[in-house]
């Protein structure tokens, strides 16, 4: 009993350590250092690949996303407000140049997934194709919330504040969207 109250303290600590190193990183960047804003990005560059793959189904066209986003961060940081928001202001970011590339090129058309996605494995992903394509199927405000909320494990406040628009609406593209997956999935079985 006590080892596991001491772990628990242990891991905690770990982890506010790692909060804090991290905020100083990005309160660095803001203030104009480029090597704190390398090391945020490679903190980050997992889940903002991820991210960027959900959304485009290509490792080509992640790979894009991915630079637009760290170009239009490394060019903006000085615009962050508060750095406890940075990882919501970047998937911001994110999420708009998919939109942007996605206005642009037209790529709601049908096109081939490849099968290497380089150093980053995906575990699953064959298992959950069905429930991807799926996912891929919704329009954009239930994709967004659907893949913030279960995917990247954002608060209803963080999703509406990526998305700019109240809570209670996040919550209704969140039922909306996860009762359309249903009927989708459903009718494929």
């Amino acid at each position: 009993m006590i080892e596991n109250i001491a772990m628990k303290k242990i891991k905690l600590f770990n982890k506010k350590q790692k909060e804090y190193k991290e905020q100083r990183l990005i309160e660095q960047s803001i203030k104009g250092c480029d090597e704190s804003f390398e090391k945020i990005i490679e903190i980050h560059k997992e889940y903002l690949y991820k991210m960027a793959f959900i959304y485009m189904k290509n490792e080509h066209d992640a790979l894009d996303i991915y630079q637009e986003t760290v170009y239009k961060a490394y060019i903006n940081i000085s615009k962050l407000r508060n750095s406890s928001f940075f990882k919501t202001w970047i998937t911001k970011i994110l999420i708009n140049n998919v939109h942007m590339k996605n206005r642009h090129y037209n790529k709601f058309q049908d096109e081939q997934i490849q099968d290497y996605i380089g150093e980053i494995e995906y575990s699953n992903i064959e298992e959950n194709i069905d429930l991807y394509d799926a996912i891929d199927n919704l329009d954009e405000k239930y994709k967004t919330s659907i893949i913030l909320q279960y995917f990247q494990d954002f608060t209803v406040a963080q999703i509406a504040e990526v998305m700019e628009c109240n809570e209670n609406t996040v919550k209704s593209y969140i039922r909306r969207g996860k009762k359309k997956l249903y009927d989708i999935l459903k009718e494929e079985k």
